[in-house]
């Protein structure tokens, strides 16, 4: 089968179209033949050479698939052989075929294509993981996103408001402010003219969740920018790892700062997540009342200029191979 291998750690550049040989599905897991698959920057973190594959999983970048199911291994149930599904891997997205546990694989809605499919779980699972279960969002609470037209934001945004919060998302230009308002945020913040700490501040006194993809440099930011018993949560460190805490202003406002991966969580964990965002997530999908947003698909042999235009951070919502 063809697929994109990492020869070596760099820029895009050291993404090659190779030949592999086709994976068998084992015991609980099955194969999928793939017609598309998500980018993200996981990926990109793993061709930089930052963040390696963990121990047993393929060391092809590609975290989430959508496509058709055309082998079974021992002991699957629920499943047959020619199912439209959407699938949350470990690694192995950028290939023609691969092989997923069936705990973490969930039958497309008919109203969703593949290119949509390919994006979709990933992120679902993201968001769900880390804004409804680490920050235990609640309706009528306020929730921050940092990044609000990345994949995480786009889902982030419309999931909050569906679920009854009010949303703040910051973004890096007025065109990506607009797109933010219509997926629904009550605020959009241009981190390039205004001080998002400021803004919340001066607007609704502190927020209850902020889901952060920055880092180091938002931490001081998003602790003032907390309300009482506020929680912070990680996702990514794109803006560096480190950063000055005040412990103080933690103590004092009972405020949680955690964070998460979701790709080295074990089998049976994802297979929980991916049950709840099935039971969910997945009828407001069906129902057309959540919309993923898909900026632009790149053919698989054109994954490194897909690399590229991902790390130019233009794109308002998912970027997609098709296979």
């Amino acid at each position: 089968m063809r697929a994109i291998e990492i020869d070596g750690k760099g820029g895009p550049e050291v993404l090659k179209l190779v030949e592999r040989p086709m994976p068998e599905p084992g015991p609980g897991e099955v194969r999928i033949r793939i017609a598309a698959a998500g980018v993200n920057g996981a990926d990109l973190a793993q061709r930089r050479g930052v963040y390696p594959p963990p121990d047993g999983a393929s060391d092809l970048p590609g975290l989430e698939v959508a496509g058709t199911i055309d082998a079974l291994g021992d002991g699957v149930a629920g499943f047959a052989e020619g199912d439209r599904v959407c699938a949350l891997l470990t690694g192995g997205g950028y290939a023609q075929y691969c092989t997923v546990p069936a705990g973490q694989v969930l039958v497309l809605p008919e109203n969703i294509d593949m290119i949509v499919g390919a994006g979709l779980i990933e992120t679902l699972a993201t968001v769900w993981a880390n804004v409804f279960e680490a920050g235990r969002l609640k309706a009528g609470e306020t929730l921050l996103v940092h990044g609000g037209t990345s994949g995480i934001g786009t889902t982030a945004i419309q999931l909050a408001k569906l679920f009854g919060a009010r949303v703040f998302a910051t973004c890096g230009s007025a065109e990506k402010a607009e797109r933010c308002l219509v997926l629904g945020a009550d605020r959009a913040i241009n981190y390039r003219t205004e001080n998002f700490a400021e803004v919340v501040k001066s607007e609704v006194k502190g927020v209850d969740v902020i889901l952060d993809i920055i880092g180091g440099p938002y931490l001081d930011g998003n602790i003032r920018s907390l309300a009482r018993g506020g929680r912070l949560v990680f996702i990514a460190f794109n803006g560096g790892r480190t950063g000055e805490l005040d412990i103080a202003r933690v103590m004092m406002n009972g405020l949680t700062v955690t964070g998460s991966t979701l790709r080295s969580r074990p089998v049976a964990e994802k297979a929980r997540l991916i049950a709840a965002v099935q039971k969910e997530v997945w009828p407001l999908l069906a129902s057309g009342a959540f919309s993923p947003v898909i900026d632009s698909s790149y053919r698989l042999e054109e994954a490194a200029e897909a690399h590229r235009y991902l790390e130019t951070s233009n794109h308002i919502g998912k970027v997609v191979l098709t296979v």
